[in-house]
């Protein structure tokens, strides 16, 4: 097992481990740009549910696990030097929200085949709870139907992640080859009261089930607050997310402007500087738990976004920090490699579609159907000027309300309907689009990373 030892990680011999690798995204946590539905991951399998019945749905979300993430996706990665994968989960494979603090242990089975497989090739696992019950924070990634963050509001939702907590690491608690547990992805504690004593009550729970393995806790305000801690717990790596804004969808040049901010490498730097200033002033290890750009299929921009990651990953080796891009798989937008086939035939337009609207926060320039939602904006500002919504301001909030709610939640039946007729060896099929022998590469990409993680 690994454990931390003063700014480092280390194994039983006290060889340094610095962990570097990709997150595992869209696969037991399923994010609207990474498979192209629309809205979050609970409202969709509702919508497909309806169309499919509940036995035909199990066979194409169960074959969608099986085929996402195979023997050769573990040793493409352990072939590129990745030595750690960041295995996001939602808490519902566990437990359903009609039946609180019931385990199912069906819910380990695939991700005990993932880790499994890691393992085999040398790989280590970060076991992320993306989504906990009530959401932790605003946004879809958290299987957040609303704005609202009520895990933070309500005891019982917290009741539930901390027992969820204490099966899964007395599940894993001999596992060799578990770095370690993730246990809230990028909180949303608006009044910043809550989850200070909220980790401390956790962190006990998870120690009295498995003392040895090590904590990987992210901040307030996704993973850039770090006050909200009241000590330096033991054997804890404190992570810090560290996206750059030019490589956002709405990102500017490289190096350039973006939404009036100036973007260069020594930016790049000053920002991992401000945003690392509590583990650099705790002794604690540096561990980048997800970065990384997208990718927009203009050869001239995508150029640019190449060049801010490898501008991130100097920045992390000069200073040993560790890492986990974001992400490995998906349809197009940021993964390593991406689907292809019967998924991209039917769904292609779909997407297309979503991506006119601008209906999904990450892959949004902010600027679809500008004439249409200028009015509203305008409205906002001039009647509104003081409204400051946590966590990102008033222009991003009527955004989310408005393209990746409202209009992503008007869009579910238009992708369940795509669903409709398909037999049985269509849905195995479109599941399998995901195999990565079905998958075209990013060999740009790919060719970085091995370069750097091999060098």
């Amino acid at each position: 097992m690994l454990n931390v030892s003063g700014t480092h990680l280390v194994r039983d011999d006290d060889t340094p481990v610095r962990l570097r690798g990709v997150g595992l995204g869209g696969w037991m946590n399923m994010e609207n740009f990474i498979t192209g539905y629309p809205a979050n991951e609970t409202s969709m399998r509702h919508a497909v549910r309806s169309v499919l019945g509940d036995d035909r749905a199990e066979l194409f979300f169960d074959r969608l696990l099986t085929s996402f993430f195979t023997e050769r996706d573990a040793a493409l990665l352990a072939g590129l030097g990745v030595n750690c994968v960041r295995i996001p989960v939602n808490y519902r494979h566990w437990e359903s929200d009609d039946r609180p603090m019931e385990i199912d242990g069906r819910g380990f089975r695939h991700l005990d085949r993932v880790i499994g497989l890691l393992g085999e090739h040398g790989v280590y696992s970060v076991i992320d709870l993306h989504a906990l019950p009530g959401s932790q924070n605003q946004h879809w990634h958290s299987d957040n139907p609303t704005h609202v963050a009520a895990f933070w509001q309500h005891r019982h939702f917290q009741d539930r992640a901390v027992h969820l907590w204490e099966v899964i690491a007395d599940h894993y608690r001999d596992h060799p080859w578990v770095a370690g547990y993730n246990p809230v992805n990028e909180p949303g504690d608006l009044t910043g009261k809550v989850i200070g004593p909220f980790y401390d009550r956790l962190v006990k729970a998870i120690r009295a089930a498995d003392p040895g393995h090590i904590l990987f806790l992210d901040g307030n305000t996704y993973s850039t607050d770090f006050s909200i801690f009241r000590e330096v717990y033991e054997n804890t790596v404190f992570v810090l997310h560290d996206y750059a804004l030019a490589g956002f969808a709405h990102g500017g040049p490289y190096p350039g402007y973006t939404r009036g901010e100036w973007c260069d490498k020594n930016e790049l730097e000053r920002t991992f500087a401000r945003r690392s200033r509590f583990q650099r002033e705790t002794g604690t290890p540096l561990w980048v738990g997800e970065f990384g750009p997208v990718y927009t299929g203009d050869p001239a921009v995508d150029a640019q976004r190449y060049q801010i990651l490898r501008d991130q990953l100097d920045i992390y080796d000069e200073h040993g920090a560790g890492w986990s891009l974001w992400t490995y798989k998906d349809v197009g937008l940021q993964g390593l490699v991406h689907a292809a086939g019967p998924y991209l035939d039917r769904f292609g337009p779909f997407i297309a579609k979503k991506r006119r609207l601008g209906a999904d926060r990450w892959g949004s320039t902010m600027e679809e159907s500008a004439d249409e939602l200028a009015p509203l904006h305008t409205l906002i500002e001039t009647e509104f000027p003081r409204w400051d919504p946590y966590p990102w301001g008033a222009r991003y909030q009527a955004d989310d309300l408005i393209r990746h709610i409202l209009l992503a939640q008007a869009l579910l039946p238009e992708y369940a309907e795509l669903f409709r007729d398909l037999g049985d060896d269509e849905l195995l099929a479109l599941a399998d689009s995901f195999l990565l022998e079905r998958c075209v590469r990013r060999e740009p990409l790919l060719d970085l990373l091995s370069a750097n993680l091999l060098e």
